[in-house]
């Protein structure tokens, strides 16, 4: 049975981003993200053979997460991953014509944004949900004081230096999730390192929840 992404979100509104993971070791890796609880997967066009490792989920974790691809920079990487299985189309930057692609396509935009300019524009061209990247150079001020002109339906995700420690300050501000990369998965990180790091940061998660 597929899962739409509202459902994903609902369940576990924290992507695993994983950077530089190599196709022979993603499945093992996917299946401890989901026995932690993770519901959203994101191979960054730039790891090592990316379309493979995005195939490779998509077909052991179809019901129980959805998969797709970050760093997605145009159009055609996004028919790419479309073709591949991956549902998610997740990007550094707000491009409008890849959030078009995404949208028409029938996939989920998760594009980055640092301004409303870009935010607004990002919404009118089919955003699924918006990521504010890099976190490292804003802070929750900043995210607040957005949340208070964006659609308050709008899904924003925090990206960027996150960590379990670090969410709830965020959270406070208005972060309905976290995009989380090398506090969770390095190139070489086994699968039960995988998962440990994962529990973690549900842990953190859940204590923002209180």
């Amino acid at each position: 049975m597929s899962l739409d992404f509202a459902t994903a979100f609902a369940r576990c509104p924290l992507v695993a981003i994983l950077r530089g993971v190599r196709p022979h070791e993603v499945e093992p890796i996917g299946d401890a993200l989901v026995a932690a609880g993770f519901t959203l997967i994101e191979v960054p066009m730039n790891s090592p053979d990316p379309l493979d490792s995005i195939r490779r989920l998509a077909r052991r974790l179809e019901g129980q997460a959805l998969v797709g691809a970050g760093t997605v920079l145009t159009p055609d990487q996004v028919r790419a991953v479309q073709q591949v299985g991956g549902r998610l189309i997740i990007s550094p930057n707000s491009d409008l014509s890849v959030i078009a692609q995404s949208a028409q396509a029938g996939l989920v935009s998760m594009p980055g944004y640092f301004t409303p300019t870009e935010a607004f524009a990002a919404v009118q061209a089919g955003a699924s949900a918006l990521k504010l990247f890099p976190a490292e150079a804003a802070t929750p001020a900043v995210l607040k004081a957005q949340r208070a002109v964006l659609p308050k339906d709008l899904p924003i995700l925090v990206v960027g230096g996150i960590n379990p420690d670090n969410m709830a300050p965020w959270v406070a501000a208005g972060a309905n999730g976290f995009g989380l990369g090398s506090a969770l998965y390095k190139p070489g990180a086994t699968a039960a390192q995988v998962g440990e790091a994962a529990q973690a940061f549900l842990d953190g998660w859940n204590a923002t929840q209180g």
